[in-house]
């Protein structure tokens, strides 16, 4: 199974859960910034809430994804206020005509002092078990 990991982050945050879920499937955590260039299975996309939405630059990625190099994408990703970004992403995939896998991984991240520390440890490693869990 080929497995990519790609993450969009303004704080960081994201990109720490990218290379958590990265270790835990065996691939490198790369920023959106990186095309798809070879055919994967799975892809797991980081990403979260900017001005009530996804950013511009998710958007523009998903968008550029050929559904014949990527069989289904995983959303995860953190925020500080809102949840889930599942609905927006799907909403891109949609267009491109690539399958959103129904599960995925959120948690709270740290923003200008709210959720002090988040992803945490334990978040990092609940990003990691859910991504083996995908895999399996």
């Amino acid at each position: 199974m080929k497995i990519a990991v790609r993450y969009y982050t303004k704080t960081g945050n994201t990109k720490r859960l990218a290379e958590a879920v990265a270790e835990a499937v065996g691939a490198e955590a790369l920023p959106i910034s990186t095309p798809i260039t070879e055919p994967v299975d799975i892809l797991f996309l980081g990403n979260s809430y900017y001005a009530f939405s996804i950013d511009p630059e998710v958007r523009d990625f998903v968008k550029s994804l050929n559904k014949d190099m990527v069989g289904r994408i995983v959303n995860f990703g953190s925020a500080a206020m809102l949840n889930s970004t599942y609905k927006k992403v799907k909403a891109e995939a949609d267009k491109v005509g690539i399958p959103m896998d129904e599960r995925e991984f959120h948690c709270k991240g740290e923003f200008k002092g709210l959720h002090k520390g988040k992803p945490d440890e334990s978040d990092l490693k609940a990003a990691a078990a859910f991504a083996r869990k995908i895999v399996e």
